[in-house]
């Protein structure tokens, strides 16, 4: 079923389409509010509240490759200023994320790090690809080298490998005329049609990959501000650049912050650590917690401390 602009929103959404020459399909990733939320919770410096929101943007785009009911994360760990990167994504459009760093570090390089953020921020590493569908299901999880300059970069490096999916992806991030920080991207992925087996110099096959590389190209051509800014809705911008080939859309997922943090899952945290050190963690006599997602402090008492470990 195809949406028209009028009637749906521009921000904080995951907007499915399909070219219709049945090269590709992909998603458009629009953050505006949710990126704030998450970032302005925290604080962070310019270089890791871009990279964050970068890393927001793609968790959204990369999650609906996966056909799953749960979790899909994705977590970059690295040996730089910005040793950590963490974002999730709910089945059911609940986003979150953050970043652990090193000011010091971060204030030494200065402005390098623009152009080329994952080996001046992250350094050398992996990033992880995980899907958690609970219990009842078998995780899934991908990783690979961190390599390249970007996100996007490491993203293609993971498509590269896996002998599941072919795709492309773009990422931007950046702050409004109010200081606040958006982000977006575009994803397609490779989709041979539907029944035809594709072999090496055919000349379907030759077709074929014309037509990919195409739309590799068109998306390419996105401009950071149409990816950010709400002049264009998504369906605009979709048409401006594959109307040639036809391009429909489906309906728009709405993302929001949400956090899934609990006193319940605190105090399973808790009891999985020997009794001895949870003291370390006492600040004026109440044990506290605090989540590192959405920051909100979790405080126990010696009382309570022994009915967790004594329940």
């Amino acid at each position: 079923m195809e949406e028209t602009p009028g009637h749906f929103p521009k921000d904080d959404l995951v907007q499915p389409f399909q070219i219709e020459n049945n090269t590709a399909r992909g998603r458009l990733v629009r953050l505006g509010p949710v990126a704030q939320t998450v970032i302005g919770g925290h604080d962070y410096p310019e270089p890791v509240a871009s990279l964050l929101s970068e890393m927001l943007a793609l968790t959204a785009l990369v999650a609906g490759i996966f056909k799953f009911e749960g979790v899909f994360s994705l977590q970059a760990k690295g040996d730089g200023p910005v040793g950590l990167l963490v974002a999730d994504m709910t089945s059911d459009g609940g986003l979150r994320g953050f970043a652990q760093y090193k000011e010091e570090a971060l204030v030494a390089l200065g402005d390098t790090w623009r152009g080329n953020p994952v080996p001046y921020l992250l350094g050398g590493g992996y990033l992880a690809f995980t899907v958690d569908q609970g219990s009842e299901a078998d995780r899934y999880q991908g990783i690979v080298d961190l390599t390249g300059a970007t996100l996007a970069d490491c993203a293609h490096n993971y498509f590269r490998q896996s002998d599941q999916f072919d795709g492309a992806v773009k990422l931007t991030a950046g702050q409004d005329a109010d200081g606040n920080w958006r982000s977006g991207g575009l994803l397609v992925q490779k989709m041979p049609p539907e029944g035809m087996v594709l072999q090496s110099g055919d000349i379907a096959d030759e077709e074929f990959e014309d037509a990919w590389r195409r739309a590799v190209i068109l998306m390419g051509s996105s401009k950071d501000e149409e990816l950010l800014g709400l002049d264009l809705h998504p369906h605009e911008l979709l048409f401006r650049l594959f109307n040639e080939d036809g391009v429909r859309v489906f309906h728009a997922q709405p993302l929001e912050m949400r956090c899934r943090c609990s006193e319940e899952r605190v105090q399973t945290m808790l009891k999985s650590f020997p009794r001895e050190e949870i003291e370390d963690l006492k600040v004026d006599d109440n044990v506290v917690v605090t989540c590192e997602f959405c920051g909100r402090d979790y405080a126990f008492t010696d009382a309570q401390i022994d009915g967790i470990y004594n329940g």
